[in-house]
């Protein structure tokens, strides 16, 4: 669904007048539609993500699902994996091995994977600029698989991917749905700003520890859409 100004700033915590201001100077991408701007949502989450920039908890929300029915990152990063190890060299390279070591079912097709997440990063570098990176296809792919899986993987050494330091610690979706992939991606570009969980990261610290610190951030998460809730209820 694409995104209203009005939906847009709000999800950004700015005005309508500073969204458009961005637009009109190249920086923010968006669609001209009957004279009016639209925004892709998982366009718009990437751009915040790689200025480390807050988002509403309201972006987490899910038309016609409910929270109860949406699966935690924690959930999905445990069954993603998260992968230790990994040669560092080129770009390419590196993204090669990530999709080959993703855990999938029989038959998944691992080739397709790799060339679409290899054609986003051509368009542009998918790193946060803090050694951090989220590869993903620039459109959600609907794979067959069971359940979305998050895989964190730690480079050493760390690869150049063109843009800010290099990387050394990367994040793989895989979704069988587009709202489950819109979902994730929310919630991983909203841990990765998290101090604590970029630290955990860059310690290459036990599993359990990195994963409890995502817990808190779920955490601070939900009790920020409860909240919400409770004032829209109360208004």
């Amino acid at each position: 669904m694409q995104l209203t100004v009005r939906d847009a700033a709000r999800l950004l915590g700015v005005t309508e007048q500073v969204l458009e201001r961005w637009v009109r100077r190249g920086e923010l991408p968006a669609q001209l539609v009957d004279d009016r701007y639209r925004f892709n949502r998982i366009e718009l989450l990437e751009w915040a993500a790689q200025r480390k920039m807050p988002v509403s908890a309201e972006i987490l929300e899910e038309p016609g699902l409910s929270a109860r029915a949406l699966p935690t990152l924690s959930q999905a990063v445990r069954t993603g994996g998260i992968h230790r190890g990994l040669a560092g060299g080129d770009k390419d390279r590196l993204l090669r091995e990530m999709v080959e070591r993703l855990p999938a079912p029989p038959g998944f097709d691992r080739e397709f994977l790799f060339q679409m997440v290899r054609a986003r990063e051509h368009l542009g570098s998918t790193s946060l600029g803090n050694g951090i990176a989220i590869p993903h296809p620039r459109e959600p792919i609907v794979l067959r698989v069971d359940r979305p899986a998050v895989a964190i993987y730690l480079a050493d050494p760390p690869v150049d991917f063109g843009d800010g330091p290099p990387v050394h610690t990367l994040c793989l979706l895989v979704s069988p749905s587009t709202r489950l992939h819109l979902h994730l991606l929310a919630a991983v570009a909203a841990a990765l700003r998290d101090p604590a969980v970029a630290a955990r990261l860059a310690a290459r610290a036990p599993d359990e520890a990195i994963l409890a610190e995502i817990e808190r951030v779920e955490g601070a998460l939900s009790r920020a859409r409860d909240e919400g809730v409770a004032r829209s209820d109360g208004a």
